[in-house]
């Protein structure tokens, strides 16, 4: 994360906007993982959202029966502090590859006089 704050610092005022529009765009939402969280989590809708795609069906598949509806139960609780970092890497990795297109867009400025 720390690096990404570098290298917005070599961005100027456009470019930062354009940077925290497409990082709305693509990046994962904050509100929208925690609400599947909390109504659909238990059959890993929230899993799905993230891009978790094996442990989300495991997860469905397990809640289709009565001992692994406690299990799931269980991953549904653990979840629940796992979805914030989730999220914040998915935006960070976002956001790392948004700041490489713009900078590999930007002209190399130089400061010799011809």
């Amino acid at each position: 994360m720390n690096y990404n704050l570098q290298r917005k610092s070599q961005l100027d005022a456009r470019e930062l906007m354009l940077l925290e529009s497409e990082v709305k765009t693509y990046g994962k939402n904050m509100v929208v993982a925690y609400v599947l969280w909390y109504f659909l989590g238990i059959f890993g809708a929230h899993r799905f959202y993230m891009g978790k795609i094996g442990t989300a069906v495991t997860q469905l598949i397990l809640s289709l029966t009565m001992v692994g509806m406690i299990v799931t139960a269980v991953w549904w609780v653990v979840d629940a502090f796992l979805v914030h970092t989730w999220v914040k890497e998915r935006n960070a990795y976002v956001e790392s590859n948004i700041i490489d297109q713009i900078l590999v867009q930007k002209p190399i400025s130089s400061d010799y006089n011809y």
